[in-house]
């Protein structure tokens, strides 16, 4: 982890090597209990390799500190978000209703891991250990739909988005697309589908997201090639708020999206 990430990650190397000496470990000893060798243990410890996931769940098992690691890994992967999408991150969890239209890839909150690999692989000046960390970040976004009170989720995207699948990677779209279509079987968990034959349409411009939160209001959020931009100015948000329902009047059912998922995948299997 670097940048805005190495406090919050160091913090977690700190406590790591004070849990394993409380507990009367050496790094030998604490590695044959977690699957790790000796120097590998060392190694993390050290900040000589990035933190790993399942290393941390172990140890938290080991140590007994109730998930302390893994939980402290979350907040260094936030710290570690670029600074202009950590606004709309903090709408994003405490929305009550969100709504997404993404004319080009399949939302994130509802991305399989493999095609968020893929997608994210696409920037080749990123490292694999980088890769990794915005698909763990990307995953752990994620968790707020299986939340005891999850936000209401509807999403909108274009037909182009299920099809643009070339022979190699048909097999990770129908693993996408299946978990599409088992998602919605939450009923707080919308996707309608812009059929190709509408054409044009507002959503061409670019993709955006709204966030209600519990008090009633709504924040926007765009994300261009660089950067992204938090919308919460009335006059802003209400022109976002007229586009989403030009978009959705545009798209398909439910029922209907579902079943053209289901037709997209019987085609290629």
């Amino acid at each position: 982890m670097e940048g805005d990430a190495a406090p919050t990650a160091d913090m977690i190397r700190a406590q790591l090597r004070r849990l394993r000496t409380a507990a009367g470990m050496s790094q030998e000893e604490f590695g044959r209990l977690v699957h790790y060798s000796g120097s590998m243990v060392s190694a993390l410890e050290l900040g000589q390799r990035p933190l790993d996931r399942l290393f941390l769940a172990r140890a938290d098992e080991v140590l007994a500190t109730g998930g302390l690691l893994v939980y402290l890994l979350k907040l260094a992967e936030r710290d570690g978000q670029p600074s202009w999408f950590r606004p709309w991150l903090d709408a994003e969890r405490s929305a009550r209703q969100l709504r997404c239209f993404q004319p080009t890839l399949i939302p994130g909150l509802l991305q399989t891991e493999n095609y968020a690999r893929a997608v994210i692989r696409c920037d080749d000046m990123l490292s694999d250990d980088e890769v990794e960390r915005r698909v763990h970040a990307r995953l752990d976004r994620q968790s707020l739909l299986v939340q005891p009170e999850p936000p209401q989720f509807i999403a909108v995207v274009d037909e182009l988005v299920l099809r643009r699948a070339g022979e190699d990677v048909r097999g990770l779209m129908v693993e996408q697309i299946t978990h599409l279509v088992a998602s919605l079987e939450r009923p707080h968990v919308s996707l309608h589908i812009i059929p190709a034959e509408v054409g044009l349409h507002v959503g061409l411009s670019g993709p955006f997201n709204l966030a209600r939160g519990a008090d009633g209001g709504w924040v926007g959020h765009m994300e261009h090639q660089i950067d992204g931009l938090v919308v919460d100015g009335d006059d802003e948000v209400a022109t976002l708020l007229a586009r989403w329902e030009m978009i959705r009047n545009g798209a398909l059912s439910r029922r209907q999206s579902i079943e053209l998922m289901k037709e997209v995948v019987t085609s290629w299997t």
